[in-house]
Formats: C-alpha cells, structure tokens, sequence
C-alpha cells in the first residue's frame, strides 16, 4: 500500500511517499481503506516537532526524540471496512466508517480496534465531510460540555472562532443551547454568523478583553490568551477553556483555580473515545455541525496540504483525497 512517512521532525520537505506492506487486523480490529483525511494542527505540530514552551520536552518523550514513534501520519480519517477480525461483531466488510486513529491515517489502509474511536458514517454523508469533522468537532464537544458545563441560556464567547476547532466550537455551543458570541477578523464575520454565532465582536476594532460583556465560558481556541486576561470578562462562576497549557503560569492558575468555587481555568488532553464518534455521527447526521472545507490535495501531495495549512492563507479544513491518483 502506499503510505505517507515521516522519519524525523522538520518541515515539510520531510513527508515522503512509500509502499508499506498492507497492515493485518487483529481479532478485535478492522481493516480500513482510508479514503479522505485531513491535515490538522496536531498533525502538523507532530511532523514538525512543534510543542510549545515546557511541554517541548513532555511532548517529544510521548511522541518521539528525534522523529514520531509513528512513521505513518495522519490522525482522522473515513474509509470502508475492509475486514474485521474474529472478535468484531458490531462492524462488517463493506461498512462505511469514520473516527480518530491517533496516527496511520495517511495511508490507503489502517488497522484501528473496534471499541476505539470509530463510528459508522451518517447516511448521506460524503467521505471528505465525515473525515474533516471528528478533529475540531471531537475538540469542542469534551471541551464546552465537560469542562465549560456549557448550559442552554448561557453566554459563551468563543476566540479564534474562524480557525479548526473554533469553527466547531461556534457551532457545537450553538447546539448546546448557549448565546455564543465569537471573536474572528473582519473577512471571517459572515462565516462564523454562517455557522451560528449570535454576536461577533471583530479583531481589528475591539479587545473583547475591553469589552462591556461578562459571558459564564470563555474558550480560547487560538492558545494566546490567559485565565487572567480573562477574568475580568468572566461571570463570578464563569469557566475559562483554553487548548494550550505552554507555560508554567498556566499550569499554576489551572492549579489554583482548581480549589476555587468561583471562576476557574480548565484544559484537558482530547482523548476521543467511540461514543464521542457517535455523537459526531449524530451532529453531522442532523446538521448541526458541518465542516468547512478548504483546498484538497491527493497523497502523493500531502507535503503541499502541510505548506497550505501553515501558510494560514486557507479557511476551512484542509483535506486529503487518499484515493485519488
């Protein structure tokens, strides 16, 4: 089978393409012909070695010193089952499939165990529209209803609310029930009102940190800000979200604020699990989230797909189309 490799961290000149001996499940595994995939941030901060502030050491002895221990990129994907193994009742030959396989998802076929992050596509649903979800949508879900304990009639702000997880947090808040006011440039207003947004409040012209609204949720999708330029527009028991936790400062307030029965910094590691998948399933099934899709490239041109998502120029999720030539 043809597979993308990464043998050492760098930019993307380092992506080859390489024929690979097809994988064999397991007795609880399935076989998956991989036909779409995105291109991800932590797809891209994994070929480049690109883990912030304290966490460039943790990050490098979880996935690898000098290159990932996964030579196969790629971390969602949706496909067709190919096989399953002995132990697999729930999926058969011929299944339509989509979720998150952590690596090994640029590649014409993946082994992923059957009670991991997989779930069967909506009727209806294309290949690239399934794969491009579980990223951001996986993201946002955990993050606003777990942590934020985000309820409906709640005010929850969301920054950074055009990029891959904001686009879903907009949306997955809206369905939440929440009044969700999104922070964006003045070129991305009619998209995150497209997708939801009550209220925009734009970058060029206003601080939402100098804002006159306090809001219960404050999620920080671009990783710039802290729980104390937030605390000033948080309601007295309002929760602060964010996706990084790069410096020892973070660390400190979400230690902090942990004790405090007032407004807290909260962050997590997104480890999806199968249900997560089928609530996925479920959104995209009823349309409360869709994906919005950027460029597409083949495979042989995921070195390209990595420059198109770091250039910053593209709006929406960068795809890779595993099965065409």
């Amino acid at each position: 089978m043809r597979a993308a490799i990464v043998n050492q961290y760098g930019t993307p000149d380092t992506i080859e393409l390489a024929e690979r001996p097809a994988p064999t499940p397991g007795p609880t595994e399935l076989l998956v012909r991989v036909h779409a995939s995105p291109v991800t941030q932590g797809d891209r901060r994994v070929r480049a070695g690109d883990f912030p502030g304290f966490m460039a050491t943790v990050g490098r002895l979880l996935m690898g010193w000098s290159g990932p221990r996964a030579a196969v990129p790629g971390s969602m994907f949706s496909g067709v089952v190919e096989a399953v193994g002995a132990q697999v009742t729930r999926f058969q030959p011929g299944d339509r499939v989509f979720g998150a396989s952590m690596d090994s998802a640029h590649a014409e076929l993946l082994v992923i165990d059957h009670a991991k992050a997989v779930a069967h596509m909506p009727e209806g649903v294309s290949f690239t529209d399934a794969a491009a979800v579980p990223f951001g949508a996986g993201t946002a879900l955990p993050y606003l209803r777990e942590l934020g304990e985000v309820k409906p009639g709640q005010r929850v702000l969301i920054v950074g609310a055009a990029g891959g997880v904001g686009r879903y947090a907009v949306q997955v808040a809206r369905h939440l029930g929440a009044r969700v006011t999104a922070v964006c440039r003045r070129d991305q207003e009619e998209l995150v009102r497209a997708l939801g947004a009550h209220a925009v409040i734009l970058r060029e012209s206003t601080d939402w940190r100098e804002a006159d609204e306090t809001w219960d949720v404050i999620f920080d999708t671009s990783d710039v800000f802290t729980f104390e330029d937030a605390r000033p527009r948080l309601a007295p028991e309002g929760r602060f979200l964010t996706l990084g936790l790069s410096t020892w400062s973070g660390v400190w307030d979400l230690l902090r604020s942990s004790r405090s029965s007032g407004q807290r910094a909260r962050w997590t590691v997104v480890m999806n699990s199968q249900a997560d998948m089928e609530e996925v399933a479920g959104l995209l099934a009823s349309g409360a989230v869709r994906p919005v899709l950027g460029p597409s490239f083949p495979l042989a041109h995921l070195a390209d797909a990595h420059r198109s998502l770091e250039s910053r120029a593209v709006e929406g999720d960068v795809m890779i189309d595993v099965i065409a030539a």
